[in-house]
């Protein structure tokens, strides 16, 4: 007869303990990383550039840096300096600088113009002599910017009489606003500018005659432009009215001024013999078929 064995529970949930214990979970699989000596090489080093660590010491700017802090006329007086102790400069200055226009030259007389306004003194006579003193500089300045610039722009240096025309056209309006001065030394400034502004005219218009048939001063209203000049300086530009008559009518041209006075005047005398009914009568009557 066989005996029954009694089946011990405590022992079978032992193995089964232990078997799961040494069977790996899937867990453990994934979050086992490989070997490092057979799928990891390990990464070079980032570089680090150091700076040599010197003291911190002040040092000049450069030049490019100097001359940004430098403006228009720091720079010039600069430059006036160096080219008085190095003359060979000057002459390389000039020749890379570029060519000034003639809105560029308008606007230093403007410049000088404006600083000549503003040193007149507040209230009194402005034609005296005390606000002849106190303004005297400031004159000086326009007078001599003029008298720089005019020539720059006359031939033989500027070849193009349409620049010409057009620089002397504004440049004789600052001269109509200088001043008028009570004494008659101080008017001389003025004279003076007028004569030679007058001068420039006739050079360019007798050289503007010579080029192209004479085609810039017969077109672009020039004629009117000095006509009205010459007016508002009290006949003082009477000289360079006289050569563009000479030229034009030399060229069988009529200034614009007698061209429009001569149509005015034909128009009044139509007009007048409409008003009388005389219109016609001196006209010859042809008879019989046309």
């Amino acid at each position: 007869m066989l005996r029954q064995v009694p089946y011990n529970t405590t022992n079978s949930a032992g193995r089964k303990r232990k078997a799961e214990d040494e069977e790996p979970q899937a867990d453990d699989r994934m979050s086992t990383s490989p070997s490092p000596s057979l799928h990891q090489r390990p990464l070079p080093a980032a570089r680090i550039t150091k700076r040599p660590r010197g003291g911190t010491s002040g040092r000049p700017l450069a030049l490019s840096r100097l001359l940004e802090t430098l403006d228009a006329d720091s720079l010039r007086d600069i430059l006036q300096t160096v080219c008085q102790r190095h003359p060979g400069l000057g002459a390389e200055i000039e020749q890379t600088a570029p060519r000034p226009s003639v809105p560029s030259a308008l606007a230093v007389l403007k410049q000088y113009e404006s600083a000549l306004e503003a040193a007149f003194p507040f209230g009194g006579n402005p034609s005296s002599d005390y606000a002849y003193n106190r303004v005297r500089p400031a004159l000086t300045n326009l007078l001599e910017a003029l008298a720089d610039f005019t020539p720059h722009f006359l031939p033989p240096n500027e070849p193009q009489a349409s620049q010409s025309l057009s620089y002397l056209d504004s440049a004789t309006d600052f001269v109509h606003r200088l001043p008028e001065w009570r004494t008659f030394q101080h008017r001389l400034h003025k004279q003076s500018a007028y004569e030679e502004i007058s001068k420039a005219w006739t050079l360019v218009i007798h050289e503007a005659a010579k080029r192209a048939g004479g085609i810039h001063i017969q077109y672009g209203g020039w004629d009117q432009k000095l006509t009205k000049h010459n007016q508002q300086s009290d006949g003082r530009l009477q000289e360079a009215v006289d050569e563009m008559s000479k030229h034009l009518g030399w060229m069988g041209g009529q200034s614009s001024a007698q061209q429009h006075g001569g149509r005015a005047d034909d128009l009044s005398s139509v007009r007048q013999e409409l008003l009388s009914g005389t219109y016609g009568s001196n006209l010859p009557v042809h008879v019989g078929p046309w």
